[in-house]
């Protein structure tokens, strides 16, 4: 598992841990049942609190893609379908919205951008 931390984006680095750990489990990988480092390791690895990586561990432990097991560490969740088939559907809206600003940019109609997806799925 390979974590990036960035000082200058402005995100907290809790939240870059999280997001690249759930990033790893939703594109598979990270594997059900996989064991992740443990909080005090990936601190030391990064040069960071161990409380911050705690907090990175507890959102994704909330959010059901890792579960802890005492004295034993924090392991990959059983993918749960429908928590999945959810942040999909946030990150295609995220796309969507994204689309919707370049195309206005472009002055591109909604007919032609469904014209285009179209050409793209037909390939």
């Amino acid at each position: 598992m390979t974590i990036f931390i960035d000082n200058k984006s402005g995100v907290p680095i809790y939240d870059q841990i999280y997001t690249q750990i759930k990033g790893q489990i939703i594109s598979g990988a990270l594997q059900e049942n996989d064991p992740l480092p443990s909080i005090r390791n990936l601190a030391k690895d990064l040069r960071i609190s161990v409380v911050t990586t705690k907090r990175a561990y507890d959102e994704l432990e909330h959010e059901g893609f890792v579960y802890t097991v005492p004295a034993k560490g924090c392991f990959v969740a059983p993918k749960n379908t429908e928590l999945l088939r959810e942040e999909h559907l946030k990150q295609i809206e995220a796309h969507l919205a994204e689309i919707r600003q370049l195309a206005a940019s472009c002055g591109l109609s909604r007919d032609e951008i469904i014209q285009m997806f179209d050409l793209l799925d037909s390939e």
